[in-house]
């Protein structure tokens, strides 16, 4: 881990930010190479979330068959067989305990702690979203946490010049039958694919349509 950040200018990450959209023709020919997904995969890992609990997988679908299938379960979106890859978000369904004492003994083990000197920590944990207020609603929490990781995913991409479309139309029960994920105790969220635009996608060139700053941040 760095001490110090490296970064990039103001202009560039505007301009990054301007450049990408929600793709909606890829070109099937152009995949990412290995190294650039790699950056991406590590985006996803290192993607922020509420205590550090990441109760989400990402499940990157390369089988060509099982696209196919996701394709009639996503609208017939052609960005889920065209694209380079495509990532399945999916929620830790009513995480519990076990998910928060698996974490608790990864911050022993990465940072050569010991184990009970975590019982504080562990205990808020278990005692806001286990049995406290928020146990209810669980699901909707982590479901949360995962769009932060989509958000995350799709500014890397950006920055890497890769293209993204996040998909919210689709099934997300009929994704999670095909993937066999609710078994694993997983269900889907949403999914995003990425890739590099069609020179035929219309929808490149456009202006980017947003609010102004006015209407957006406000400073009390």
């Amino acid at each position: 881990m760095t001490s110090t950040a490296t970064t990039i200018s103001s202009d560039a990450l505007i301009h990054q930010l301007e450049w990408r959209y929600a793709t909606k023709q890829f070109d099937p020919a152009r995949k990412i190479d290995l190294e650039t997904w790699r950056s991406l995969a590590d985006s996803l890992v290192l993607s922020p979330s509420s205590y550090g609990l990441q109760p989400y997988k990402f499940i990157v679908v390369a089988d060509s068959a099982l696209r196919a299938k996701l394709r009639t379960a996503s609208w017939g979106q052609s960005q889920i067989e065209d694209a380079s890859h495509l990532v399945v978000f999916a929620i830790k369904k009513a995480m519990g305990k076990a998910h928060i004492a698996h974490y608790v003994d990864r911050i022993a083990q990465v940072r050569g702690v010991d184990r009970g000197s975590l019982a504080g920590f562990e205990g808020v944990m278990v005692g806001n979203l286990v049995d406290g207020p928020r146990a209810a609603a669980i699901d909707q929490w982590a479901a949360r946490q995962t769009y932060i990781a989509l958000g995350n995913f799709m500014t890397s991409a950006a920055l890497l010049g890769v293209d993204t479309c996040p998909l919210e139309g689709l099934d997300p029960a009929t994704y999670d039958a095909i993937l066999g994920l609710e078994a694993e105790g997983y269900a889907t969220v949403c999914a995003c694919a990425a890739g590099y635009r069609s020179g035929e996608d219309k929808y490149a060139s456009l202006p980017k349509v947003r609010f102004p700053e006015s209407e957006l941040i406000e400073i009390r």
